[in-house]
């Protein structure tokens, strides 16, 4: 496939790119061409002249597309950027992150967080290694999953800034995209709760002592120690939370810290009562007694167990007396065999002490038990709980695409970084497990706040050289990780709001002077402090993974239903995506919001539907069932109501016009084959007629004719529907159909008809005018316009090609359809394996290495590949032979026009033409056009020369030599000499280039404003495709039809 553009040597039109937030379209406009149009006549080519103003040169929309800046689509301040007056200022920086900064690097650094350092080490203990890896695994291969979608779309075109949201609101629409951007902007309003959450725990628990002055809330008996605790983290919370609002506010930039993690084994014990663990912190010697010199006397221990006095009458609690304090080691290590031990699962029920199998243990009770002395479960724990208490710490997989706007190469980065930083993190979680499993005794491991080894983080037992290392940099990460979301949600708000989908968010769209979000801030500071004062990382963790799970879960459907429409605009860069993996991981978040907590997943399923509704509500719905296929049939062509479609979404729907034979059999069914092959069943196709005659007479003739068309689109595997019109005139039955083809939004867009073969055999002009006056109609409908030339030669659907290239020649911009027709093809069996070549033909003062690298650039941004030529086409004199071609074409029209001086002549003119139209059918639709001519009465047969016979005979004999010589005198117009020197140079290069191409596409020009040259214009086409097998002529519809943007 190989395409051609043709640049101009100057550059007289300016264009602006409008990012438009309902078509996300180019719209291009030419500046002062009414003033400098006598410039264009004498610089540009000339076929194309009359039409500068509509489709402009394909170089300066090159240089414009290429220096386009990632922006936030939807907002408006943005669009200044595109103006005459943002190009005054300074020019901005281009984004130079790579994979390793730009996106690998964040993700480790969202991924890697609070639950890593304190919850993986309980998990681990309460469910086993073998249910704590699947756990992982359950969790990995979901965001695994949905990152292989995330990269599907993230290098579907250029991914302006907006991450998820933008995703999944441009590929599945407004009311999914409002939904699951909420459902998103919420995660990660409760995300930084759970951070902070996080940092204060590892702040009260193991960086300050229990019973400092820094804890405000102090438990009055040892079943409130667990109130204190909430109570204290909801102040200190509340607090944490203040002071990065204000940070974010004044928009301080806060660089996250990595702590790094180093495995070692340190001699920690652990002190046991019988089989029962003891809170270490609140005693000294793990003994009974303790000796000073030669007494024995009574330990701190001992003292919490027993009333003061004498140690052998003092009253003790029973299972104190009746069993031993023993140590045992806290990491035992990988040869000690615990790795049995933890092998499965341990769950507890709140309150449960923490008891070690194995060790002898005799039970009793009494009323002085002390129950705060041993560490116990504080909530119960079961699988469904730890799945959704695991799920977060495998979040953070967006944060490649939310930089999309930093990076120097996206679609390269974000596959890359995102699904190696999930890869290394799966390895690292995996092995943690089994470390964890293998080296920490389970008593150890299911304590949850490091009671058992004095408040220390169990992580941070395997630390060296101080368990300070893990300690200090996981409340910093956790810190850091809580203000990088605080930053990032409200500006996911402010996107939403000022897409205006939500009209009550319109509020949050609004910011200070430098974009910052201050109201969308203050709401989400209000939320995030609903987390805060949950006060539990337990609770607040299942909450986010319900939010993000929909947030992944509609990531996957975009991708899925993406691949399964095979839109013209899904060309994902990152190749290795399929729709059941998509499928995959959408179940697998389904189930996974399921086993986490149903009533959340209810809760979050909920939220969205209702906003889904609610943005839903505000456009027109269908009403009345009176059938589920009439029903769903009307809902969508209302919908289709509604405006254009989307520019990403635009496909040729096809209005094919066909030529019936005296039979009424379809002339050229290679036709539909071709309509057939670009359509591959999607989308709409309608085949029309025109049968000349009247209704009335010719119903039975129509039937006919349309069960004919019926029976070939069948064997063509043409999926549409036919439409025959019965009119007084061919041309008039043409319009009607152009006009009134389809059912509200269900209309086609593109015309396809046949070429007028032998016009030139005749001299009759209506064997071409219905042709130019279809092709002035399609124009003036902003329709679409292709014209297969010899579409006999065209391949079956039986027919492979194993190599060959498709030539696209883009002489000027036409909205893109040079672009996306091929695109097309290449999903047919028929054209897939051929490939694509792109030349631009380049002039004298034109920069063709400049225009070789624009052009590698958009066509990357648009995910097509091709090969990528500058021919340079030199200005030269006009050549004898195309002079001599001009003066052959006027003089042939001139001959015309004077064989059309009497009505007797007219008349057998007319009986030639149609006595060879008995011989040589022409092969298309406008071949065989009738004018409305007045007919002259029959001449009588003169048997005899009469006086007034014999003058008028002699008068035509004295004329003819002055018609001769009128002819040979004749100097062709100097305009169309211009047009057919572009006409004949243009067609040398093609066919040097393209003589083995297996089709060749190119911009058809526009017929002449003035009539009087459209037979001229008809020399021109075909001068232009002379030499060619296989040629399809296009003619934009005046939109724009392909786009770089996801």
């Amino acid at each position: 496939m190989g395409i051609f553009l043709f640049f101009p040597k100057t550059t007289d039109c300016t264009f602006k790119a409008i990012r438009d937030t309902a078509h996300d379209t180019i719209t291009v406009t030419s500046a002062d061409a009414a003033g400098k149009k006598n410039d264009f006549y004498d610089r540009n080519l000339a076929l194309f002249e009359e039409e500068l103003d509509i489709r402009p040169k394909v170089s300066s929309l090159l240089s414009r597309l290429v220096s386009y800046t990632n922006i936030t689509q939807g907002a408006k301040e943005h669009e200044e950027e595109e103006s005459a007056q943002a190009s005054r200022r300074k020019t901005p920086k281009s984004p130079n992150m790579g994979t390793l900064m730009g996106v690998y690097l964040p993700c480790l650094q969202n991924i890697f967080g609070v639950i890593l350092f304190l919850r993986l080490t309980w998990i681990v203990g309460m469910a086993g290694i073998m249910q704590s890896l699947l756990i992982v695994l359950m969790c990995c291969s979901c965001t695994m999953l949905t990152a292989i979608s995330m990269s599907a779309i993230a290098t579907n075109g250029v991914v302006p800034a907006g991450g998820a949201y933008f995703m999944i609101s441009r590929s599945l629409g407004p009311e999914f995209g409002g939904a699951v951007g909420l459902c998103f902007y919420l995660g990660t309003t409760f995300a930084s709760a759970m951070y902070i959450l996080g940092a204060i725990e590892i702040f009260l628990v193991n960086m300050i002592p229990k019973h400092s002055s820094a804890a405000i809330f102090h438990a009055t008996d040892p079943h409130g120690s667990d109130s204190a605790m909430l109570n204290n983290m909801r102040v200190y919370g509340t607090i944490c939370l203040s002071l990065m609002a204000v940070v974010v506010f004044v928009g301080v930039k806060y660089v996250n810290k990595l702590a790094s993690l180093f495995l070692a084994f340190c001699r920690d014990r652990i002190c046991m009562l019988g089989n029962r663990t003891l809170v270490r912190d609140r005693f000294d010697v793990c003994s009974k007694t303790t000796v000073t010199g030669n007494i024995t006397g009574p330990s701190q221990l001992w003292d919490r167990f027993c009333l003061p006095g004498n140690m052998s009458s003092t009253q003790c609690d029973d299972y104190f007396m009746q069993n031993n304090v023993t140590e045992i080691q806290g990491i035992p290590g990988l040869s000690s065999g615990i790795i049995r031990d933890n092998m499965w699962g341990a769950y507890q029920q709140k309150g449960e002490i923490l008891e070690k199998p194995g060790l002898q243990s005799v039970d009793g009770h009494s009323a002085m038990e002390n129950f705060g002395m041993y560490v116990s479960a504080d909530i119960a724990t079961s699988f469904t709980l730890l799945v959704g208490i695991f799920f977060p710490s495998a979040t953070g997989i967006m944060a490649g695409s939310n930089r999309s706007g930093d990076l120097r190469d996206a679609q390269k980065s974000i596959p890359v970084g995102t699904i190696l930083a999930i890869t290394t993190t799966s390895l690292v979680y995996f092995s943690s497990v089994v470390l964890f499993g293998a080296c920490i005794e389970g008593v150890v491991l299911r304590d949850k706040f490091g009671d058992a080894v004095r408040k220390n983080l169990v992580v941070g037992t395997l630390s060296w050289p101080s368990p300070w290392v893990i300690v200090i940099g996981s409340f910093f990460s956790t810190v850091g990780a809580g203000l990088q979301s605080l930053t990032g949600a409200p500006r996911l708000l402010q996107a939403i709001a000022k897409d205006n989908i939500i009209p009550f968010l319109r509020v949050f769209g609004h910011g200070k002077t430098n974009g910052e979000p201050t109201w969308a801030l203050l709401l989400t500071g209000l939320i995030a402090e609903l987390g805060i004062l949950i006060a539990s990382l337990d609770m607040v963790a299942p909450i986010l993974s319900m939010f993000f799970l929909m947030c992944y879960l509609f990531v996957n459907l975009a991708c899925a239903v993406q691949t399964l429409l095979r839109t013209p605009n899904w060309r994902p860069r990152f190749k290795y995506y399929h729709w059941a993996l998509s499928f995959l991981g959408m179940s697998m978040c389904l189930a996974l919001m399921f086993i986490s907590s149903w009533y959340y997943a209810i809760v979050a399923m909920g939220i969205a539907g209702m906003i889904y509704k609610y943005i839903e509500a505000e456009k027109e719905w269908g009403d009345g069932i009176r059938g589920l296929s009439l029903s769903a049939a009307r809902y969508a062509l209302l919908r289709l109501e509604v405006g254009p479609p989307h520019t990403k979404n635009w496909r040729p729907q096809l209005l094919v016009l066909l030529k019936l034979d005296e039979d009424l059999h379809v002339k050229y069914p290679r036709l539909l084959t071709f309509a057939s092959q670009l359509k591959a069943g999607k989308g709409l196709t309608i085949v029309g007629t025109v049968i000349q005659g009247n209704f009335l007479d010719s119903y039975g003739e129509m039937q006919a004719a349309e069960q004919a068309i019926k029976n070939m689109m069948e064997i063509e595997r043409v999926k549409g529907f036919c439409q025959v019109v019965v009119a007084s005139k061919v041309r008039d039955g043409v319009v009607h159909l152009i006009q009134s083809c389809g059912l509200g939004g269900m209309k086609h867009n593109t015309v396809v008809m046949g070429w007028p073969y032998g016009w030139r055999q005749s001299e009759d002009p209506r064997a071409w005018k219905t042709f130019i006056n279809t092709v002035r109609c399609t124009t003036a409908a902003h329709l679409a316009l292709m014209v297969p030339k010899n579409v006999s030669f065209y391949p079956s659907n039986h027919e492979r090609f194993t190599d060959g290239n498709i030539d696209v020649w883009w002489i000027v911009h036409d909205g893109g359809m040079l672009m996306l027709l091929p695109f097309l093809l290449k999903q047919h069996k028929v054209w897939r394996k051929c490939k694509m070549r792109i030349f631009t033909v380049a002039q004298m003062d034109d920069n063709s290495i400049q225009m070789k690298k624009d052009l590698a650039t958009f066509l990357y941004q648009l995910r097509i590949e091709a090969e990528v030529e500058v021919v340079e086409m030199h200005d030269s004199d006009i050549s004898a032979y195309t002079y001599e071609r001009t003066l052959m074409m006027e003089q042939r029209s001139q001959m015309l026009r004077q064989m059309r001086l009497s009505s007797a002549e007219r008349q057998r003119e007319a009986q030639l033409v149609k006595d060879r139209h008995s011989l040589v059918r022409m092969g298309s639709l406008y071949s065989d056009e009738e004018e409305e001519v007045v007919e002259a009465p029959p001449e009588k047969v003169q048997m005899t020369w009469t006086r007034e016979r014999c003058e008028a005979e002699r008068r035509n004999r004295n004329n003819a030599p002055e018609n001769f010589r009128e002819l040979m005198s004749l100097k062709p117009d100097q305009s169309n000499v211009r047009r057919m020197h572009t006409a004949v140079k243009l067609n040398e290069v093609i066919v040097n280039r393209s003589h083995d191409a297996r089709l060749v596409l190119l911009n058809m020009p526009g017929p002449p404003r003035n009539t009087d040259g459209d037979e001229n214009y008809m020399e021109f086409l075909e001068v232009l495709t002379e030499g060619l097998e296989r040629v399809l002529l296009v003619r934009g519809g005046g939109r724009e039809v392909i786009t770089i943007y996801s």
